[in-house]
């Protein structure tokens, strides 16, 4: 029979470059799977560390190889520190690695940090490595997320991210599917910014403006938003195709950030079910600290919103990535092709 209880640490590096999530959690499996974070801690990189991995695509392949050791002895540092720290035992490290090369269309994804030399610095059995096996399979090798949104918050009919994109994953026709919706953070982030703010806070700015119309219609014809998924937008799209309107339009700041706000909330309400009255709807990401955001959604969207914890919206990728490594022990799949677009749903990541 196999082990039902799990003390994990999950370890997170984003392509940010913020640092080091570190979340140990308890996953328990009976009848359905059930969670509990203890506690995080977020190790932000320093300078040369930030140099390292922003320059690291540049590297020959030795020298890539070598970082590779480096980083994962680095990550093993921070998880042993960590477990002596806080005094805990744990059964195993789920680490995702820094992603240095992801070109899924070319068969290409490479995260570096060594599961190995993790072993060696922690002395504990490590799971890493998530997204090469779905790539190999010609999936997309991303998002990994959607299994546990689906598994650690079945009770929630969408999980809904707002990060620089806002995206989705909820089960359509017995099938999680994920997808992103729309530019979120990335473009309110870069409107306040000719302030010198880096995010409207409490989202005060976009309530003080109103709706202008042409603005919204034109953002409403953006044609990502007729593509079929699975489909993902990432900066460049975004440069392209949403940075020109907002620019053509020589209206106050406070009226952009709140007909973009809206604009959000009409791409969201574009992607639920017909109806949503009886649904429930988590909401994590930093969009979450925008109140006039979360109001706008609520308007739209006529569902029941769910904020989490703090911890919870902080840590949740780190969580889901411990759970991912649970997944991989009990060789159980981790990584669905409904979200990736691979030939087959697969059981990824390599054990140390």
């Amino acid at each position: 029979m196999a082990q039902q209880n799990y003390k994990v640490i999950g370890v997170m590096s984003g392509t940010s470059l913020d640092g080091v999530d570190l979340a140990y959690c308890t996953f328990t499996h009976d009848d359905h799977w059930s969670f509990k974070f203890h506690f995080g801690q977020t190790i932000p990189y320093d300078a040369e560390w930030k140099r390292k991995l922003s320059t690291a695509q540049f590297l020959p392949n030795e020298s890539l190889k070598i970082l590779d050791k480096e980083y994962g002895n680095y990550l093993g540092e921070l998880v042993k520190a960590f477990i002596d720290a806080n005094r805990i035992d744990v059964d195993f490290i789920s680490s995702h690695g820094h992603t240095i090369f992801h070109q899924p269309k070319k068969g290409i994804t490479v995260q570096i940090g060594s599961g190995e030399a993790i072993k060696i610095a922690t002395g504990k059995t490590v799971v890493c490595d998530f997204r090469k096996g779905d790539v190999a399979l010609g999936g997309q090798g991303a998002p990994l997320v959607p299994i546990g949104d689906k598994l650690l918050f079945s009770q929630m009919n969408y999980c809904l991210n707002l990060g620089g994109i806002a995206n989705i994953s909820f089960d359509k026709n017995e099938e999680r599917i994920a997808f992103d919706i729309c530019a979120c953070n990335m473009v309110l982030n870069d409107l306040v910014s000719e302030r010198g703010l880096s995010f409207d806070n409490d989202g005060e700015i976009a309530r003080a403006g109103k709706l202008n119309k042409e603005l919204l219609e034109e953002l409403n014809k953006i044609p990502f938003y007729k593509q079929p998924f699975p489909k993902s937008l990432g900066r460049e799209d975004v440069e392209r195709e949403v940075f020109p309107i907002m620019k053509k339009f020589e209206i106050s700041l406070e009226d952009k950030l709140n007909t973009f706000c809206k604009h959000i909330a009409i791409q969201i309400s574009s992607v639920l079910e017909k109806d949503v009255s009886d649904s429930k709807m988590l909401i994590t990401g930093g969009g979450t600290l925008n109140k006039y955001l979360l109001d706008c959604i609520e308007d739209k969207c006529n569902l029941k919103i769910v904020i989490p914890q703090k911890e919870i919206i902080d840590f949740k990728e780190a969580i889901i990535f411990a759970f991912l490594g649970v997944l991989r022990m009990r060789n159980e799949v981790n990584c669905l092709k409904s979200v990736t677009g691979a030939s087959a749903d697969s059981s990824g990541g390599d054990i140390f």
